[in-house]
């Protein structure tokens, strides 16, 4: 058994251990990897995760989240324990929070109705897009833009590197927004099927 005296310390509350000892349960029943398809894994692992109720701490409520704000300390516990069994188990959950984070965070009441809860019951992909061919990402060196067009807004540039590229049901894109300020970004959901 790996050492979990770290659930000791005085920032972990019980709520934590129960999450943690739960999840390390749940993990050694249900976490099995063939590595064979990693696309197909990564989705039957969401979904799972979803179903398990692990995704509702990516998001908030009321929109199907565990609470009204993300608590950091849950979520680095949960990705702990699922690294622990399975990396690409981790890779799932995290991606879900990457992508459902910034829209948890600042998204507007429209939105967080539309994907929050399919992130967290699992039967949604989220992807995150911030990296760029010449920049990695270090968003000094982006340059894809966004400029309005009409009631919308259009996106310019290249991203690469997309976690959950190509399986995603929604994409959280960042991008400069130069007609609010030189240093300025914004992140802009796009859904796979448009």
């Amino acid at each position: 058994m790996t050492d979990r005296t770290f659930l000791q310390w005085p920032f972990f509350d019980d709520r934590h251990r129960q999450i943690a000892d739960a999840l390390d349960t749940w993990c050694a029943a249900h976490i099995t990897s063939s590595g064979h398809d990693v696309d197909a894994e990564c989705r039957a692992l969401v979904s799972s995760l979803g179903a398990a109720g692990w995704l509702r701490h990516c998001v908030i409520a009321p929109h199907g989240g565990a609470g009204t704000q993300l608590d950091v300390r849950t979520l680095a516990l949960i990705r702990e324990t699922l690294a622990r069994h399975d990396a690409l188990a981790d890779f799932a959950f995290a991606m879900q929070g990457l992508g459902a984070g910034p829209i948890s965070l600042y998204g507007t009441e429209a939105q967080r109705a539309q994907y929050l809860p399919g992130v967290a019951s699992g039967t949604s992909i989220a992807a995150f897009a911030l990296s760029e061919p010449g920049g990695g990402s270090d968003i000094s060196a982006m340059t894809t833009t966004a400029t309005r067009d009409g009631a919308g807004w259009r996106l310019r540039g290249e991203k690469t590197w997309i976690s959950n590229g190509g399986i995603a049901d929604f994409y959280v894109v960042f991008a400069r927004v130069p007609e609010i300020g030189e240093k300025a970004f914004g992140a802009f959901v796009l859904d796979a099927n448009n």
